[in-house]
């Protein structure tokens, strides 16, 4: 069950074979710790019971299916709180896709940041036609954290995904559908119904099969997605405390444009980021060509 006071957190409600997961925190669904505790317990209720064939993850929020993570639980973070704060969310995005039951995310409305990367991690994804999904989170300075690096690239191809990410723009449901990440768009009124049309279907299948099968086709496409989740993780937190994520997130909470930082604290902040250890790395070999040149 649910931790105590998060119950009504995220409905659930059996139909048929299925459950239906329910987001229930309006006005947007702002996926806050108690939030993500609260989805975590009712996919492992889901799992727990033998006769759930499948899962729909769905919003109860009007104008939107989540907005995504909790902007004012991050801000202050330092590099280790993030860290473990961003654990969190990884570990929702890979209980469900080691779920042995197929998830199916019924979206509407907002999607953004952390709420598309739960959508990534489901095996299906309808939207209606009025939603928008994006990875913002380079206009708060950071970057996906809860495994869209990984997953989008895989679901829509790199170089769409790369402009997602870098350029954070919002993207429709119509061009996500262009793109792979949407399976179906349909009007509204037809989302839920749709969702759970084809949950059924998914739940007349020998459940062993399809959860073996499940299985097999994610290890075929990312056969190391451990250890890039962890190296994703590892670079979302060491983003927290640069002058960029406080100025985003301050921008964010303040209801105002971003201002760019320059680069003076380039190279203290570059520590510990792939770029300085490979200039690192450069380093010795210069010195010693200088110094063979130096010998001649």
């Amino acid at each position: 069950m649910p931790g105590e006071g998060t119950e009504e957190l995220v409905g659930a409600e059996r139909r048929g074979r299925t459950l239906l997961v329910t987001l229930d925190h309006p006005p947007v669904n702002v996926l806050s710790q108690p939030m993500l505790e609260a989805l975590a317990a009712r996919l492992r209720e889901a799992e727990a019971d033998p006769d759930v064939r499948a899962v729909v993850l769905a919003s109860s929020a009007e104008k939107a299916f989540a907005a995504g993570a909790d902007v004012r639980e991050m801000a202050s973070l330092d590099p280790t709180a993030a860290r473990e704060h961003g654990s969190r969310g990884q570990q929702i995005t890979r209980q469900i896709e080691r779920m042995p039951l197929p998830v199916i995310a019924a979206v509407h409305g907002v999607c953004l940041g952390g709420a598309c990367e739960i959508a990534l991690a489901c095996d299906f994804v309808l939207a209606s036609d009025d939603a928008t999904f994006g990875q913002p989170e380079i206009n708060l300075g950071v970057m996906p954290g809860w495994g869209g690096t990984h997953r989008l690239p895989r679901r829509i191809g790199l170089a769409r995904a790369r402009r997602w990410v870098l350029t954070g723009r919002p993207v429709s449901a119509r061009l996500a559908e262009a793109q792979g990440l949407v399976d179906r768009v349909v009007a509204r009124p037809d989302l839920i119904p749709a969702a759970l049309e084809l949950a059924q279907e998914l739940a007349e299948k020998p459940p062993v099969a399809l959860a073996a099968a499940k299985f097999a086709l994610l290890h075929s496409v990312d056969p190391d997605i451990e250890d890039g989740l962890d190296h994703e993780l590892d670079l979302w937190a060491r983003l927290f405390g640069t002058a960029g994520q406080r100025e985003g997130m301050r921008a964010f909470l303040e209801k105002r444009p971003f201002v760019a930082t320059r680069r003076e604290r380039w190279t203290e902040e570059s520590v510990g980021f792939p770029w300085a250890k490979k200039e690192r790395a450069a380093h010795p070999r210069k010195r010693k060509k200088n110094d063979a040149s130096g010998r001649s």
